[in-house]
């Protein structure tokens, strides 16, 4: 019971103040990363966009199938406009300060049988988390979202069957928190994480 209350303590202390401190001894390329929403009016080189897609290219996958796609649009073209039309007012609010966007969507079969592929969102969570990882590590922003209309973007993408639109990303230099709606700037901090016990189980799941 005292390891129950003391781990929900943690987990509220995080939640609250943004404690990266990890329980165990990790690069800190993880604890570094975070979801910022502001972003700087400094351009992003098309050679420093496609380093973080360089990134995700090495993401492990079932039979090596890669099923990830990326779509990405720079603000202020037609394609940015699609994509910022699709997204939720709350997105689009801070969004638009974004200097691209990117859409993830995954093949939903294998390249070399056809067959579906159970895996291919989870693969291309790992060609995310890459990707996201990079743009750590470069300095630069890539706050991943699921706040939006997944059915419009397919058409606005013409995105075939058969594939999965998994998630979009806006990405940018790192920005000013002045620079966020008023509503939000209480927001823009690094969130904290439950602890290990609560998702790590021996044996038995939940136990």
């Amino acid at each position: 019971m005292k390891k129950i209350i003391l781990a929900s303590f943690t987990f509220f202390i995080c939640s609250m103040y943004g404690t990266r401190t990890p329980e165990y001894k990790v690069d800190q390329v993880f604890t570094n990363r975070w979801s910022s929403r502001v972003f700087s009016k400094e351009p992003v080189l098309t050679e420093e966009l496609m380093c973080l897609f360089e990134a995700a290219r090495w993401a492990p996958s079932s039979y090596n199938s890669q099923p990830w796609k990326f779509v990405w649009a720079r603000n202020g073209s037609n394609e940015f406009t699609k994509m910022f039309n699709c997204l939720v007012p709350f997105n689009q609010d801070w969004v638009k300060q974004a200097p691209l966007l990117v859409t993830i969507i995954s093949k939903d079969t294998f390249d070399h049988n056809n067959e579906f592929s159970r895996t291919h969102s989870f693969d291309t969570g790992a060609a995310w988390a890459n990707f996201a990882l990079q743009a750590s590590l470069n300095g630069m922003v890539a706050h991943g979202m699921s706040g939006f209309d997944y059915d419009k973007i397919k058409k606005e993408l013409s995105i075939p069957n058969g594939y999965t639109v998994e998630a979009m990303v806006a990405v940018g230099k790192q920005g000013k928190q002045k620079d966020l709606p008023s509503k939000m700037k209480s927001m823009e901090k690094p969130s904290g994480r439950k602890p290990v016990s609560d998702f790590v189980f021996e044996s038995t799941f939940g136990k």
